[in-house]
Formats: structure tokens, sequence, C-alpha cells
């Protein structure tokens, strides 16, 4: 068992394709309502800015030159095709297998990591931060990572610990001033495995799985659509509040 599942070219070229064009025209839009002034601002501890625009929160590129998009979410309200992944066999079928219930929805994401801009991100789990929103019901969330391009070492492809889910969740870093993410010194480097693979591919993993991302230091962009569900009938993370508090009762 490693934790993960890997599902190589799950989605045609012409899908790809069509979803890249899709991804593109939503960042269009949403960056154009971010500079008409239509956002609600909000600085994280680290430093890193977030600005919401008709529900969506853009969370900018912290030391690119310029305005680079890090990611948007939520998502998938935005256009028909990304409201459609959703209900995607392709999707509900192996997720519905690794969280061990009906496959529902918590958040559609779009990360970014455009070339020679997009910036790396450090050991985490997704955990702590699911945590703080819903409690324990974190521990039934996973996310399916949907590649819109070739996903490799040199353009920042994830790199996993592989069995981690099955320890829990993992020391924070004392040193991160967001509290989410892992102390570096409880990570068995050893052990990582980079995730490579072609656009169209699927990576699936549970919110314990210690995981991280190199800066994309190549001429193309490599961008993805992250889908993270939970089992069918629970809150989705749109009505659900964060709250650091609760970060107390993990490590």
């Amino acid at each position: 068992m490693s934790g993960y599942v890997l599902l190589p070219e799950r989605f045609t070229a012409p899908e790809v394709d069509r979803l890249r064009d899709v991804v593109e025209r939503v960042h269009a839009d949403v960056v154009s309502a971010a500079e008409a002034g239509e956002t609600t601002v909000n600085i994280w501890p680290d430093g890193h800015r977030l600005e919401t625009v008709r529900g969506t929160t853009i969370h900018w590129e912290p030391d690119a030159t310029g305005k680079a998009v890090r990611s948007l979410s939520p998502v998938a309200h935005l256009h028909p095709a990304l409201e459609a992944l959703w209900s995607e066999p392709r999707l509900t079928g192996p997720m519905g297998s690794l969280i061990g219930a009906t496959a529902g929805r918590f958040v559609a994401k779009l990360n970014f990591k455009r070339a020679g801009v997009g910036s790396g991100f450090g050991w985490h789990q997704d955990f702590p931060y699911w945590y703080g929103c819903c409690g324990d019901a974190a521990y039934d969330i996973a996310t399916a990572i949907v590649m819109l391009d070739d996903n490799t070492a040199a353009n920042g492809a994830m790199t996993l610990i592989p069995d981690s889910p099955s320890e829990g969740p993992v020391r924070r870093d004392p040193l991160d001033p967001t509290g989410l993410l892992t102390d570096p010194t409880a990570v068995d480097a050893t052990r990582a495995v980079t995730v490579e693979a072609p656009a169209g591919s699927v990576l699936m993993f549970p919110g314990l799985m210690v995981h991280r991302s190199a800066p994309n230091d190549t001429a193309a962009d490599r961008r993805s659509l992250l889908y993270c569900f939970q089992p069918a009938g629970r809150p989705e993370l749109s009505a659900l509040h964060y709250n650091p508090e609760r970060l107390a009762d993990l490590p």
C-alpha cells in the first residue's frame, strides 16, 4: 500500500485541450473582476495575499514580479465543464473506493504553476486546514488531481511520502506562521516519490498524505484541477468556517 492512486491518461487529449481552454477563460474572468475592484482582501499570517471575488478566492503568487495567480478556489460553479467533473465516473468511481463511501463534494480548486514563476510548496498535509474547518470529518476527505499538462520533476510535479496517511497527523512546523505546514524534521525524505505523469492523468490521495511541490523552472505552464471529495451528504467547504483554534488538537 502506498496511500495514493495514479491513473495514467484518464482523460483524452481532446478532453484535456478543452479543459485547458476552460480554465484559462475562468482565470481571465476572475482576474478581470479582481482588477475591477470587486474583491475582499485577506492577508494570511505568512504574508500571502488572498482576494475573494464572486465567491472565488484568488491566491496570488507571493514573490512573482507583477501579478500571477497561484490558485483559485472554488471553481466548479464558474463553468459547466468544471461542474460536470463532480459526477465524472472516472473520478467518482476510484475516489469512492479510496474513501470507502459514495463520493460527495467538498471543494474544487484550480492550481497554476506558471512558467518560470510558479512557486514551490513546502511539506504539508491538507488535513490540518480541513480539520480547522470540519473537525474529525477531515479524516474522510481526499483529493483527485486532474493534470492538464505533463507533470515532471522540472516543472514542480508532486512529491509524496508513500504510506504517510497511515501514520496520521504529522507534527507541524513551529516556525510556520500559518500553523499548517509539516515540520520538515519530521519527514523522512528518503522515502519521497516524485509523481511524473502525462497530461490527462489523475493522482488521488487522502488529506493525511505528506506532500510538497517544487517551483516550475521550465518555459511552459503546469496547471491542475483539484477535486476534493468526502462522503456524500456532508457540508461543502463553502458552508464551513476555518477555525485555527482547532489546530491545538493536532501534533
